[in-house]
């Protein structure tokens, strides 16, 4: 479970994230979305802990994020949308150090890593450096590791990008059935299509500030109760531009 009360952060005088309250529960598929620059990527590191916030809070299955990070990471699988490793790594030795990271028995890791490597079609790259891999199997290998551990939330940003439209089917199959089975994914994306696809509820963030949040259905009915433009359709693409666009007007009206 993932809940964040009044959370904001600054840069400066830049307020990336602007009082977001926000509760999000066990086995619920969120997908974040907005803008560029809305406020999305300075969120996810302030639910892992990459971040603190300026003020508010931020809860992973009830640890405080700020007070409490050990416990807190320790519940997290987290994909950034860039994954970042030991390069001079092999993917096994990579997934190993992730399996002492977490302190897992080492029959375990290696029974893990078998198999999400056979999900994820890994073995044939399990022994070359991690240097030398393309873009899209580091992307299947981040992901992979931050399954290992069995986390109870996944917080991933951007999980399709670079991926091959075989595994892209098998990484939105697996997100589904984890969060089927009781874990809470966090999914931040640009892919209308894949939010829509998959998610339980959907959250708008523009500007720091969160414009909408609900069901698809319950954000086609906001959008027609505002009179937005595109009244009647039910495409998540025509309800997020007229959302943020609306967001925007109202921001540069209060100023």
């Amino acid at each position: 479970m993932i809940e964040t009360i009044d959370l904001s952060m600054s840069y400066g005088d830049l307020l990336a994230v602007d009082g977001l309250s926000l509760r999000i529960e066990k086995g619920e598929f969120f997908a974040f979305l907005g803008p560029n620059a809305a406020g999305k990527t300075t969120t996810i590191k302030l639910l892992t802990g990459l971040l603190k916030a300026s003020s508010g809070t931020a809860r992973i299955c009830g640890f405080d994020v700020f007070e409490e990070p050990v416990e807190a990471k320790r519940k997290i699988g987290y994909v950034p949308d860039v994954a970042e490793f030991y390069d001079k790594l092999t993917p096994l030795e990579f997934m190993e150090f992730i399996g002492d990271l977490f302190e897992m028995d080492r029959k375990d890791s290696r029974r893990g890593t078998g198999a999400l490597f056979d999900q994820f079609s890994l073995n044939e790259h399990a022994g070359q450096r991690i240097e030398h891999l393309s873009h899209g199997t580091r992307q299947r290998l981040g992901i992979a590791s931050a399954l290992l551990h069995e986390p109870e939330v996944i917080i991933i940003d951007e999980p399709m990008v670079g991926l091959d439209p075989r595994h892209t089917r098998i990484i939105k199959q697996e997100l589904k059935e984890r969060s089927r089975a009781g874990v809470t994914v966090f999914m931040s994306t640009h892919q209308l299509n894949v939010a829509e696809e998959l998610a339980d509820r959907i959250g708008v963030i523009n500007s720091g500030r969160m414009c909408a949040l609900g069901t698809l259905s319950e954000l086609g009915e906001m959008q027609e109760a505002q009179g937005a433009e595109g009244e009647g359709q039910t495409g998540l693409e025509d309800l997020f531009l007229a959302l943020t666009e609306k967001n925007v007007l109202d921001v540069k009206s209060a100023q």
